[in-house]
């Protein structure tokens, strides 16, 4: 069974010094290298042994048959027989030395393959034996001991010392070989234990790439390949599980972060615009306000602020309710924002109250036009349910910087303005100026 994937094949393990790949292989010869190290040290052992237990076999068989030839001439007392005998049996390869002694241990035959050499000592009497023996004079040689016998009775004694040189060169050569058919075995089984481990460990790799261009790309909805109902395979369903969790709660946190900046939008709209005109409110005005004072002083230009507030509102909250208040509220509202420039930013700050900014006028004589604007548009006839409202604008008009230098100076400058204009007889506008002259 197999999932989605991203891939169509099986990717190759990445070769850097932290690849898997890599250390399993070097483990993996690790532990073939040793074991056949002890493999080979353990043979050669054994081969030393045996080799050497069958050349000191056929060592002493060589003297039995030595000992038997020579007991004639051991009886006879003839030595130079016993040293032609020798002679001929010196042909026997790695032979170093021969010996025959008599009963009282005197040297009655002897032959050396070097003859300038010191005579080696002799063998020590052994009366009371009766077997041939084998011993080790070294490393490097080995020495058999004989009894001569003539009809079953010993008239001497045959000492024969061999050298274990040609063994020692047949086992390093045998040595040499093995030690090469080893490495060349060490060498292709590197190269078959890469290929398959890199088969092997193919879905372990494979799934690391995943994680890996999942933690880049964050592309949860990426899907590793089960290649084998194994150990691994059953880890890689469980990954793509969790990937698929994953990119459920990323869909549905997705979801409700847009959910919330689009909540967070309508209050902050909400935040900003006045529930019943629908202007935007005193809060964005005083954002506004600010923005555009730093603008105008950047840019070097005229700027003005109107506060504007309704004629005879009170009278219409009194005489025909409150609902015929907001209604005129809201028609107002629309009228003024019918009669200004679309760069102009009109607000509600409550009540009866607006303000207007103007940003970028020409000259003072535009924003003494849009005030006449404002007020011919409000004081237009007005009906709700039938009945004129009595409603006008008086206006007061600040200018940017000619009459205050910060928002709040401004502000106040406008509406001591206004209040010269509702004490000139409403409907009709001020400037900040006129009104502290007056």
């Amino acid at each position: 069974m197999t999932d989605q994937t991203s891939a169509t094949h099986v990717p190759q393990p990445r070769a850097s010094g932290d690849s898997l790949v890599r250390r399993l292989t070097r483990l993996n010869l690790l532990v073939l290298s040793a074991t056949m190290l002890l493999t080979f040290t353990l043979i050669a052992t054994a081969t030393w042994f045996v080799a050497r237990a069958r050349q000191a076999q056929s060592a002493e068989l060589g003297a039995q048959l030595l000992a038997n030839s020579v007991a004639p001439m051991l009886v006879f007392v003839d030595a130079a027989a016993a040293r032609n005998e020798l002679a001929s049996f010196s042909r026997r390869s790695d032979l170093l030395e021969v010996q025959v002694q008599t009963n009282q241990n005197v040297l009655f035959a002897h032959w050396q393959a070097e003859p300038g050499a010191a005579l080696a000592r002799l063998a020590p009497p052994r009366q009371l034996a009766t077997r041939a023996s084998v011993t080790s004079t070294s490393a490097q040689a080995l020495e058999v001991w004989v009894p001569v016998r003539l009809k079953g009775e010993r008239v001497g004694a045959l000492v024969v010392r061999e050298s274990l040189q040609s063994l020692h060169r047949t086992l390093l050569q045998l040595s040499g070989l093995a030690g090469t058919l080893i490495a060349l075995a060490i060498w292709v089984a590197a190269r078959g234990l890469r290929a398959v481990q890199r088969r092997a460990l193919a879905p372990i790799v494979d799934l690391s790439d995943l994680a890996e261009r999942v933690s880049r790309d964050h592309n949860y909805s990426r899907r590793a390949t089960v290649h084998r109902r194994d150990e691994v395979g059953r880890l890689t369903e469980r990954f793509n599980e969790m990937l698929k969790r994953i990119e459920i709660w990323q869909a549905d946190l997705h979801q409700q972060l847009e959910q919330e900046q689009v909540a967070g939008r309508q209050m902050q709209r909400l935040a900003h615009r006045d529930s019943l005109t629908a202007l935007p409110n005193r809060l964005f005005f005083q954002g506004e306000l600010q923005r555009h004072l730093v603008h105008s002083a950047h840019a070097a230009e005229l700027m003005a602020l109107m506060f504007i507030d309704l004629d005879n509102f009170k009278v219409v909250n009194d005489e025909h309710g409150h609902e015929a208040g907001d209604a005129v509220l809201c028609e107002v509202a629309q009228r003024m924002a019918g009669a200004v420039r679309a760069r102009d930013v009109l607000c509600r700050l409550g009540g009866d109250e607006f303000a207007l900014i103007l940003p970028a006028l020409p000259d003072q004589a535009a924003a003494e036009q849009l005030a006449r604007r404002v007020i011919e548009a409000v004081r237009a006839p007005l009906h709700v349910a039938g009945r004129l409202m009595p409603v006008g604008a008086t206006i007061g008009l600040a200018f940017y910087p000619l009459d205050a230098g910060d928002p709040s100076a401004l502000l106040n400058a406008s509406d001591r303005a206004m209040y010269a204009a509702k004490r000139a007889g409403k409907n009709t506008f001020r400037r900040a100026g006129d009104a502290q002259s007056e």
